[in-house]
C-alpha cells in the first residue's frame, strides 16, 4: 500500500495521529526543554485542493471535524483549533502535517528536526518552516539519520511515520523505535501504522516487543476483512503515560464513531 501524506492528508488516520501528537508534546514540554526527531517529515503543510482532493479523504476527517462544532474531547478540540488558526477565513483548505503543528507548538529551548528523503517534498518542508528558526529540516532517510542524531539526547520525543511504499516499512520501523529507545530510554517514541489485517499488525507488534511494552491506540473505521484497504490505523507509543492512555481512549473512540461504518470501534491497550 503507497501512503502518500500529500495523498491522504487530513484523512481520519491523520485526525488520530496529529490529536496524539499535540497531546505527546505537552506532556513532555511540562518535565523541560523537548526535542521532537520525526523521521518521515513529508512536506509540513498541505493544500487540499491538490492531491488530497483526488482522494476525498480529508472530506470525510478533517472536514467532517471541522463541521462537528462543540463538546469534542481535548485533544481532538486542540487540534481542531491549529486547524482553524491556518484557515483564518474559515472553510479547510489548509492542514497542517506533524512538522508544521509541533514547529507551532515548540518554546524556547525545544527543537524539532525532521527527515525527508525525498528532495522535492523537502524544498516544501524547508518553506513550511521557514518562521520557525528552532525548527529544522534534513533531506535524509530517517531511518538511517536516527541513531546519529539522538546521541545525547535526552527526554525526547520520536515520532516514525513511513509512508509504507516499501514492503520492509513495519520492520525498519520498529527496527528504528528499538533503537531510538536505547538511545534516550526516558524518551517516548509514537509510530503510526495502517490497519490492513492483524496478520501484519501482529507481526509489527512481536518485532517492536524487544523494546518493552507499548501502548497501542487502535481506531477501526471497519472489521480488518479487507487487507486491500486502510480499514484503521494505530499509534504504537513507548513510554507512555497513563495520561496518554486517557487520551488516546477519548481520541479513537471520538473518531470511530464518528467518522466510522458499521462496526467501527476503538480499542487501546498494552501490551
Amino acid at each position: 500500500m503507497n501512503y502518500r501524506h500529500s495523498f491522504h492528508a487530513g484523512n481520519f488516520a491523520d485526525l488520530v495521529k496529529h490529536a496524539l501528537l499535540l497531546r505527546l508534546i505537552a506532556e513532555r514540554q511540562a518535565a523541560g526543554p523537548l526535542t521532537v526527531f520525526d523521521t518521515h517529515a513529508g512536506a509540513g503543510l498541505y493544500d487540499l485542493t491538490g492531491d488530497a482532493a483526488r482522494s476525498k479523504e480529508a472530506e470525510a476527517g478533517v472536514a467532517r471535524l471541522m463541521a462537528a462544532g462543540g463538546g469534542l474531547p481535548a485533544p481532538i478540540q486542540a487540534l481542531a483549533d491549529q486547524v482553524a488558526a491556518l484557515n483564518p477565513d474559515g472553510g479547510v483548505r489548509f492542514y497542517p502535517g506533524s512538522p508544521l503543528l509541533t514547529a507551532r507548538a515548540l518554546r524556547p529551548g525545544d527543537v524539532y528536526r525532521g527527515f525527508e528523503l525525498r528532495d522535492e517534498v523537502k524544498a516544501l518542508l524547508d518553506e513550511a518552516l521557514s518562521d520557525f528558526p528552532e525548527a529544522t529540516a534534513e533531506e535524509g532517510d530517517g531511518y538511517d539519520a536516527l541513531p546519529t542524531a539522538m546521541n545525547g539526547a535526552r527526554g525526547s520525543l520520536v515520532l516514525i511515520d513511513p509512508p509504507f511504499e516499501r514492503g520492509d516499512d513495519y520492520h525498519r520501523a520498529a527496527d528504528a523505535a528499538i533503537a531510538a529507545r536505547r538511545a534516550d530510554p526516558g524518551g517516548v517514541v509514537a509510530i503510526w501504522t495502517p490497519l490492513k489485517d492483524m496478520e501484519t499488525f501482529d507481526g509489527f507488534l512481536r518485532r517492536l516487543a524487544p523494546a518493552g511494552s507499548a501502548l497501542v491506540a487502535e481506531a477501526r473505521l471497519r472489521p480488518l476483512t479487507n487487507p486491500m484497504k486502510m480499514n484503521g490505523c494505530a499509534m504504537v507509543m513507548l513510554n507512555a503515560s497513563p495520561a496518554i492512555e486517557a487520551a488516546a481512549k477519548d481520541v479513537c473512540a471520538w473518531v470511530a464513531e464518528t467518522l466510522g461504518d458499521t462496526g467501527a470501534r476503538a480499542e487501546v491497550w498494552r501490551t
